[in-house]
C-alpha cells in the first residue's frame, strides 16, 4: 500500500477470497514484471521499449487469439497464467494496456506539469490496479469504480511523496511544477535537500490532497462486503498512515524516508474494523 512497486496489490493476503488469490498474484506479476523493465536495471531506453512492446503484442495475443504465441520463456510465464485468469474473470485488456502505457510514460517523461497530468499518469499507472481488482470482486458499478479510481490516485501520490529523494536520484519529480512554482520550491532545493516553510507548505498541501481522495474513497471499503471490505480498509488506513508518518517528520523526505512497519498495523487494524 503506497510502499514500493505494485505493492498495491493485496498479493496472497489471507483476507482474500481463496478463489481469486492466484489470479491476483497473475496480475502482480504481469505488472510488477513490466514495472522492473521500465525502471530496473542498465538497459537503455530502447531496449526497455522493445520488451515492453513485446509485453504488448502478447497482451493483444490473448485478446485476438486467447493464447499466448511468444516463445519467449519469460513472456510465456507471465502471460500463460494472465490469460487464464483474464479469461477466468472477463478481465478487460483495455486496463492492462493502461499499465504498459504508463511504464513507457516512465522511461520518456520525467517531469508533470500540471495536477492534472500528473492525475493523468495514475488514471494509467494506478487506477487500473483498482479496477482489475473490483472485476475479480464482481462489483464494478460506477460508484465503485470511481470510488476506487480516488484510492488508487491518492495512493500512488502518497507514494510520490514518500519517494522525492528516490525519484529525483532516476532524474524524476513527481511533483506538480506548477505547485513547485506556487510556492517558490526550486529543483535545486529538491538536490539539495533542503526541507524549509516552502518546501513544507508544498507538502502540506500535497498531503492534504492524498488525504481528501482517500476520504472521498472510504465508502468503498464498506460496500464491498466481508473479508474484501476489511481489505479495502486497511489499505486505506495504510495510505492515510503513511500521511501521518510524512507528517510527524514535517515533512523532511530527504532524511527520513517515512513507511510502515510492524507497529503501524495493529493502529491500522483498530481504525479499519471500526470505520
Amino acid at each position: 500500500m503506497a510502499v514500493d512497486h505494485y505493492e498495491n496489490f493485496p498479493v496472497a493476503s489471507l483476507l482474500l477470497p481463496r478463489a481469486i488469490r492466484a489470479d491476483v498474484v497473475n496480475l502482480y506479476r504481469f505488472a510488477r514484471s513490466a514495472d522492473d523493465i521500465a525502471d530496473e536495471g542498465d538497459d537503455a531506453p530502447l531496449v526497455r521499449l522493445t520488451r515492453l512492446r513485446e509485453y504488448r503484442r502478447a497482451l493483444h495475443d490473448i485478446a485476438e487469439y486467447g493464447r499466448v504465441a511468444s516463445e519467449d520463456k519469460q513472456i510465456r510465464g507471465v502471460f500463460e497464467p494472465l490469460a487464464a485468469s483474464i479469461s477466468r474473470h472477463v478481465l478487460p485488456i483495455t486496463l492492462l494496456d493502461d499499465l504498459l502505457t504508463a511504464f513507457e510514460q516512465d522511461i520518456s517523461v520525467k517531469r508533470y506539469a500540471t495536477n492534472h497530468a500528473l492525475d493523468q499518469y495514475c488514471m494509467r499507472s494506478a487506477n487500473p490496479v483498482g479496477r482489475l481488482m473490483l472485476h475479480l470482486f464482481r462489483q464494478t458499478d460506477r460508484d465503485s469504480l470511481v470510488q476506487s479510481d480516488a484510492v488508487c490516485t491518492a495512493l500512488q501520490r502518497v507514494n510520490f511523496l514518500q519517494d522525492v529523494a528516490i525519484d529525483w536520484r532516476k532524474g524524476r519529480v513527481y511533483l506538480p511544477q506548477e505547485d513547485l512554482s506556487q510556492h517558490g520550491v526550486t529543483e535545486a532545493q529538491i538536490e539539495a535537500g533542503c526541507a524549509d516553510q516552502n518546501w513544507h507548505n508544498l507538502m502540506a498541501e500535497q498531503s492534504q490532497r492524498c488525504r481528501e481522495l482517500l476520504h472521498f474513497g472510504q465508502p468503498l471499503g464498506k460496500q464491498l462486503k466481508g473479508r474484501v471490505g476489511l481489505e479495502i480498509r486497511l489499505i486505506i488506513q495504510g495510505g492515510l498512515r503513511v500521511l501521518e508518518k510524512l507528517e510527524a517528520v514535517e515533512f523532511d523526505v530527504f532524511r527520513r524516508r517515512p513507511v510502515l512497519v510492524r507497529s503501524d498495523w495493529p493502529v491500522m487494524l483498530v481504525r479499519a474494523v471500526g470505520f
